[in-house]
């Protein structure tokens, strides 16, 4: 199994406050940002250009995370062994929830990246302002497989084919497709159990309608949490 920094399992994610974390001052995060929609082919041609490795942070976006600083910590851990100048940070280019990273690659001098569907420019979701490449790819769907299990979406094959290391932290249906695709390709991944945003998450259950939920773990968990290699 992939470790990295002092990664522990049982962490949970709310809100961002970097200004808790030691040694960071909070900074408005205003980069030149390049803003293309490309396929996933131009998306390796993009990182192939670079002649960089990529750090592939998966989580939950709108569902937000429980305990924000202990995530945030983690992710400043795994990002302290790797070295800015051959290194690029990707996410998924909006800045809720596993966005938050964005901030602390930035401070630790990283060039960042997001690949995103058009989903979130049409539903006129925020990007990160930390981000300093973002693809959106042309796509049906937030991600995933498709409804035959197998094939990933356009955005999650181009997300998954451009990263050496995946590192997930709790995280919904894509995030688990995700991971468990660059594990059935050989990449290093890895899991990191983490709650959504217990509020957010009953909120959205009685805005639909549903029973109160009482686990928190996202789709994610069940997949990976003992699977990880």
């Amino acid at each position: 199994m992939l470790r990295i920094g002092c990664f522990i399992a049982a962490c949970a994610f709310a809100t961002l406050t970097i200004a808790l974390l030691p040694g960071y001052a909070v900074s408005a995060c205003q980069p030149p940002r390049q803003v293309t929609e490309a396929t996933p082919d131009q998306v390796r041609a993009f990182f192939n250009s670079k002649h960089a490795k990529v750090v592939t942070f998966l989580g939950y976006s709108g569902a937000g995370y429980e305990d924000a600083d202990a995530i945030l910590g983690r992710a400043d851990a795994a990002l302290k062994d790797l070295d800015p100048k051959h290194w690029i940070v990707n996410i998924g280019a909006t800045e809720e929830g596993i966005g938050a990273v964005y901030e602390i690659a930035k401070q630790r001098g990283f060039t960042t990246s997001g690949i995103v569907s058009t989903q979130a420019r049409d539903e006129k979701v925020a990007l990160s302002p930390c981000v300093d490449f973002v693809f959106y790819v042309e796509d049906a769907t937030w991600g995933g497989y498709l409804r035959d299990e197998k094939t990933l979406s356009p955005t999650s094959m181009a997300m998954v084919a451009v990263s050496d290391i995946m590192i997930a932290i709790g995280g919904g249906a894509v995030a688990r497709d995700e991971v468990l695709e660059a594990r059935r390709l050989g990449k290093k991944m890895e899991f990191i159990p983490a709650d959504m945003n217990h509020r957010v998450a009953r909120e959205k259950a009685a805005r639909q309608g549903q029973p109160e939920p009482t686990d928190f773990r996202g789709a994610a968990d069940a997949a990976l949490r003992s699977g990880t290699p």
